[in-house]
């Protein structure tokens, strides 16, 4: 791995920790396979993953959430490292970003270059959030690759809310309609679909907003395992590449309490899975990102659990 694609983050990554049962390659857990993304670091004929943790409060603290998901990166790596590691590719983790106090621009700006660099590199991306703030750095970065030349972009959002506030401030519940403006300006139009949107928990406006945007939408009453797997065929069938994003709200608050917004209704696991499953065997995944847990108020470590599941549903 060349250094110029060794990202600049505030926090260098630490050793993982797990279970041991042997140090041979049928006993390894992921705590044992992920190495730190070094300038000695090398990989195998196979794409590699890189782990980037996205430590931000401010923007749930912004849109007047419950702030706690700046732990969420160091929450979601202690729930994969005990995991049984049966990827065929090298995971390496490139450390944090940390969004001090309110310093959300500048902090998605270096995670954005972060991602950037390292998408360059050759690298299929995972940011570890953060409020859904994390998806406007996410997007930054993956606007600012050159993976993206000359290919449709598609984001797809694993969600309960659109998150198209239009507010002078940006927030968590901000960064599509960024994305959207920023595409505009590109003379682009940015193609967006959500899956798991609760009607009662977004206003007209916002509905207006996405129907004015084109935005593509599967409410989470119409959730059906049938009808999500079109709806996300459909969506991959007029992108060439995905940055996928998965807010933990989407899912019902007895598998996901610890967010900052917990569904009365949500979408169940199975099906979050099973476009995980979808996603992956599209071969068209560039980055993904994971946001909104907030570890203070999960319980049994239950969302974080299930964040790292589906990360290495994605990765498999």
């Amino acid at each position: 791995m060349e250094t110029s694609s060794i990202p600049t983050v505030d926090v260098s990554p630490t050793p993982w920790t797990g279970r041991f049962d042997g140090d041979g390659t049928d006993h390894r857990r992921w705590w044992q396979a992920v190495a730190p993304l070094t300038s000695s670091a090398s990989a195998t004929a196979s794409r590699p993953a890189v782990v980037l943790g996205f430590c931000s409060d401010a923007g749930v603290l912004r849109n007047k959430g419950r702030v706690g998901a700046a732990a969420a990166p160091a929450a979601i790596r202690s729930a994969l490292g005990p995991l049984a590691f049966h990827l065929d590719r090298d995971v390496f983790d490139a450390g944090d970003v940390v969004v001090e106090d309110d310093s959300l621009e500048s902090g998605q700006e270096r995670a954005g270059r972060a991602i950037s660099g390292l998408l360059d590199a050759g690298n299929l991306t995972v940011v570890l959030g953060g409020g859904h703030e994390t998806a406007f750095a996410s997007y930054l970065g993956v606007a600012g690759s050159e993976a993206v030349r000359g290919k449709r972009l598609g984001v797809l959002n694993l969600d309960a809310h659109f998150d198209l506030r239009d507010e002078p401030t940006p927030s968590s519940g901000t960064p599509f309609l960024q994305m959207a403006h920023a595409e505009a300006a590109a003379g682009r139009e940015l193609k967006y679909a959500v899956v798991g949107i609760s009607e009662p928990n977004n206003t007209r406006a916002l509905f207006d907003t996405a129907d004015r945007l084109g935005v593509k939408y599967l409410p989470d009453e119409l959730c059906t395992p049938e009808a999500v797997e079109i709806f996300v065929a459909d969506f991959l069938a007029g992108v060439d590449v995905l940055y996928l994003t998965i807010d933990l709200d989407v899912m019902p608050a007895s598998v996901a309490p610890g967010v900052s917004a917990p569904a009365a209704y949500g979408v169940p696991l199975p099906v979050i899975s099973a476009v995980c499953r979808q996603v992956a065997a599209s071969g068209k995944l560039l980055h993904l990102d994971v946001a909104e847990l907030n570890p203070e108020f999960d319980i049994d470590h239950r969302t974080a659990k299930v964040a790292a599941r589906l990360v290495n549903t994605l990765l498999v």
